[in-house]
């Protein structure tokens, strides 16, 4: 079909990372080089100054997060040469969110679409990092551009963490005998119980054979693995602006609202009853807006891209886990919380009644 009647209406701002895509009508991006590399040097730095106490706790036979560390432990990380134990987890984890990036521009570039280099973001956390993004700052001329564009990144960002994984998982170590919990638990997705199945079944990692995941203490590498899936995850939430959002309106524009809505009815009752971060995840869907840049109608995406669709929803399967991150100390649910208010004011209320 003709494409010359199509309408060529485009609509600025979209961001593409692990949390998005920006497009915008402005012309050949300026590449401010210096900010580039000053965000990757500085991520570089959070990366390191976290995966020097995971590293750290794991040679000393720890699990990987304790409430007693430091969330961000930059004082103990430059003493000595400790900061140096970061190399394997902020190494492995830029990997990750590098190939996801550049996933998305080696397209943009395949396709003339005007776009930036990744910007990576710095940030003071149990990971280091907000992960990183690219701006696209030209029209998107198609729905197979826009499909491709917003699936190259997730499998891009996949593969490695699946290869990172398969090599790292068995070199975790299992939880010493009558070692107490965790005090901060990592929630295990579909992948990683096949993984660890898989060098089972190949003989490999004899380690940690018949040893449940919730026993293991994992490698640093292997948690950069975790965090690399935990982001692909998030990316693949078919809803708004992000990349599981580009994948359904190419595929179907006019699914692309509805698709949305039910993303984020379907968070809320996961924050209720599991995660409260759920909720974070469906007011970001919400405030990102219902409505997707427009893009030319025809033609449509090839039966090719349509199964591709189901490579995203596999992924999505593969990666998603409903209860990400847990602490048996603190809430986890907002029905937790509610409890924990609802115990704080009646004991406020006792007191003031005495």
């Amino acid at each position: 079909m003709s494409t010359q009647n199509s309408p060529e209406v485009y609509v600025p701002s979209e961001i593409y990372a692990p949390d998005g895509v920006e497009v915008s009508l402005a012309e050949t991006p300026k590449h401010r080089y210096w900010l580039h590399l000053l965000l990757l040097a500085l991520t570089f730095f959070t990366t390191l100054v976290v995966g020097a106490r995971l590293e750290f706790n794991f040679l000393a036979g720890l699990p990987p997060f304790t409430l007693g560390d430091e969330i961000f432990p930059v004082g103990w990380a430059l003493h000595g040469s400790n900061l140096l134990l970061g190399l394997p987890f902020s190494l492995t984890l830029m990997l990750i969110l590098l190939a996801h990036e550049m996933g998305h521009y080696l397209f943009c570039v395949r396709y003339g679409v005007s776009a930036t280099l990744p910007f990576f973001i710095p940030f003071p956390t149990l990971i280091g990092t907000l992960g990183a993004f690219i701006r696209i700052k030209s029209r998107l001329r198609s729905r197979a551009i826009l499909f491709d564009i917003g699936i190259s990144g997730p499998i891009a960002g996949f593969v490695v963490a699946l290869v990172v994984l398969i090599f790292s998982l068995g070199l975790s170590r299992v939880a010493p005998s009558g070692a107490p919990p965790p005090d901060i638990k990592l929630g295990y997705p579909l992948v990683f119980h096949l993984v660890r199945r898989l060098l089972n079944a190949m003989g490999y990692a004899t380690g940690i054979a018949g040893v449940p995941l919730s026993r293991l203490y994992l490698h640093p590498v292997a948690i950069a693995a975790w965090v690399g899936m935990f982001a692909t995850s998030l990316n693949l939430l078919p809803g708004g602006q992000l990349d599981g959002g580009h994948i359904v309106f190419a595929v179907s524009p006019r699914a692309h609202k509805t698709v949305s809505r039910l993303t984020i009815l379907a968070l809320i009752p996961l924050a209720l009853f599991y995660w409260t971060g759920w909720l974070l995840w469906a007011v970001l869907l919400r405030l990102s807006g219902m409505r997707h840049p427009l893009v030319p109608v025809w033609p449509e995406v090839t039966t090719g891209r349509r199964w591709l669709t189901v490579v995203a929803i596999l992924m999505l399967a593969l990666t998603f886990s409903y209860v990400p991150i847990f602490s048996a100390h603190t809430p986890q649910s907002v029905l937790d919380y509610a409890k924990n208010l609802a115990e704080f004011l009646r004991h406020w209320h006792l007191l003031r009644a005495h």
